[in-house]
């Protein structure tokens, strides 16, 4: 794998505000890192943490990785990205998922309902509502009349990709999305998807981009892995789509075994019921020489952005030093 791959890091909830930053600043002043991406679920806010990102960064491009379409409405996104393109001199890349059930009933108290025409909508009103232009829109979901942004957006459009696990949305991406954001698919799917994902999108422009769960140390190889265990193990545990898919592809008795240890014993338990053969499926983690050839292993697949989902060993900044350094 060439080292000039180019390569995005998701900063999650493992960082504090000022690690995030800290981060921010160092991995913009590496060539090779295309992207960083903020995810969002019952923690940080993504826009407002892209903002602050924007301010102690030049060149890397900052994405949401990803915002819920049950939690904003089409114009509110239109503005926050807009806003940021503002700030950040036009490195936004907008990424949309449908969230899960548990938090839009939950926690944003809507109806979890229709999340792939729910998804066409909200593409087709946002890409409209972030242009500048008048925008009306008469969907089933969303509907506006007369929307236009207060400020002339310097841009006409801004990228938006669609988080994806199902076939239904692979093929919204598809069709829809300037990219698509895949996320817990084990290597051998990850070829055929991505086979499937550009025989339809047929030469044009299109990002896959796939996130990864990884831990890296080479005083320690074997407490990275352990590290990257336990987040794979809580994704598979809360994460109903995860497990179903990850059943569905091969893992069905690790998961099981997962989320009864998770639901008994707690996620130390559970990250023991993660099997070698799921982890190097699933994940970049180990020694920096291990976590290269996962890398190339990924790549090989054909994705086109992997995203490094950092993962802390030790201290996080020795950890940030340690993981650039690496790819």
């Amino acid at each position: 794998m060439s080292t000039a791959q180019k390569i995005g890091y998701s900063l999650g909830p493992l960082l504090s505000m000022q690690q995030v930053l800290a981060f921010a600043k160092m991995a913009d002043k590496k060539q090779n890192v295309d992207s960083l991406w903020v995810p969002e679920s019952w923690g940080r806010e993504s826009f407002a943490t892209l903002g602050a990102m924007s301010q102690v960064t030049e060149r890397v491009r900052l994405g949401t990785s990803i915002i819920s379409i049950y939690a904003r409405t089409p114009a509110t996104v239109a503005m926050a990205a807009t806003t940021l393109d503002m700030l950040s001199n036009n490195r936004t890349v907008i990424g949309l998922g449908a969230s899960t059930a548990a938090i839009v009933e939950n926690w944003h108290g809507m109806k979890f309902e229709h999340p792939v025409d729910r998804m066409k909508e909200y593409v087709q009103c946002l890409r409209l509502m972030a242009s500048g232009e008048k925008a009306n829109y008469n969907g089933k979901f969303f509907k506006a009349n007369n929307f236009k942004i207060l400020h002339q957006p310097s841009r006409k459009q801004i990228p938006i990709f669609v988080a994806a696990i199902n076939k239904k949305m692979l093929s919204l991406a598809s069709e829809l999305a300037d990219g698509v954001l895949l996320y817990l698919r084990p290597l051998d799917e990850l070829k055929k998807t991505v086979a499937d994902l550009k025989r339809t999108t047929g030469g044009r422009n299109f990002e896959i981009a796939c996130s990864f769960i990884c831990a890296v140390s080479n005083k320690d190889p074997e407490k990275a892995r352990e590290r990257a265990a336990k987040t794979l193990a809580f994704y598979i545990a809360v994460g109903k789509y995860y497990s179903k898919f990850l059943s569905e592809n091969g893992f069905k008795s690790e998961v099981d075994r997962i989320i009864f240890e998770y639901n008994k014993n707690g996620g130390d338990a559970a990250a023991k019921a993660v099997s070698e053969k799921m982890l190097e499926s699933l994940a970049i983690c180990g020694s920096g020489e291990d976590c290269i050839k996962a890398l190339g292993r990924f790549v090989s697949a054909g994705i086109t952005l992997p995203i490094i989902q950092l993962n802390p060993v030790d201290d996080p900044e020795s950890s940030f030093r340690e993981v650039l350094s690496t790819f």
